[in-house]
């Protein structure tokens, strides 16, 4: 039921992964951002307060819904789990998810779901960004319960986007991201396993 994972292991998913999915991303924003600095873009931290309380609350409530959605999946569904067993490699992961919160917001959320609804409305950039958000994590291998688990935190995200008050920012939906994806995978199941859940 459990797969325990070490920071070797981690260290060379996370190289790869930095490699074809955050470089890329981090370009493609940074080279839009150059170009035109689009206040769509988010790239600033509008309402500091709106965006902190959204973005920590949020990511404790989104920590705890998905570490039991995980939970829920592994015993019913997958019938196995990932789980650091040690606690470099639980920190390792827990940094590289922060990492990966912001590089995903801002090409997602940012960049497309910003890009989209200045040129068709923000429905039209909802739907097409959250669905993109949501069916890469299929063509990245996610089975489709685990991508059930994306499109219910990414539909929330992408509201929270477009309707928090003040100036476009992707800062509380990255930090929302972050407590949700440590939910789920690294420090959510090693947390589960030490309460005996798993």
């Amino acid at each position: 039921m459990l797969i325990p994972t070490r920071t070797t292991e981690s260290l060379a998913w996370m190289r790869f992964d930095v490699g074809v999915r955050l470089i890329p991303f981090g370009l493609v924003v940074l080279a839009v951002w150059l170009a035109a600095r689009p206040s769509w873009l988010g790239l600033t931290a509008g309402d500091v307060r709106v965006q902190l309380t959204f973005g920590l609350g949020g990511a404790l409530v989104m920590f705890v819904a998905t570490s039991l959605g995980q939970l829920l999946i592994t015993r019913r569904v997958r019938g196995t789990v990932k789980v650091p067993a040690e606690a470099e490699d639980l920190l390792l992961q827990g940094g590289y998810y922060l990492v990966n919160a912001a590089a995903e917001e801002a090409f997602f959320r940012g960049l497309l779901q910003g890009g989209l609804t200045v040129l068709g409305g923000p429905l039209l950039g909802l739907a097409l960004a959250t669905s993109a958000y949501v069916l890469y994590h299929r063509l990245g291998g996610w089975r489709w319960t685990d991508v059930l688990a994306v499109a219910m935190v990414g539909v929330p995200l992408a509201l929270a986007f477009w309707l928090l008050p003040g100036p476009a920012s992707i800062l509380g939906v990255t930090i929302v991201h972050f407590g949700a994806t440590c939910g789920f995978l690294g420090p959510g199941p090693w947390l589960l396993r030490r309460l005996g859940l798993l």
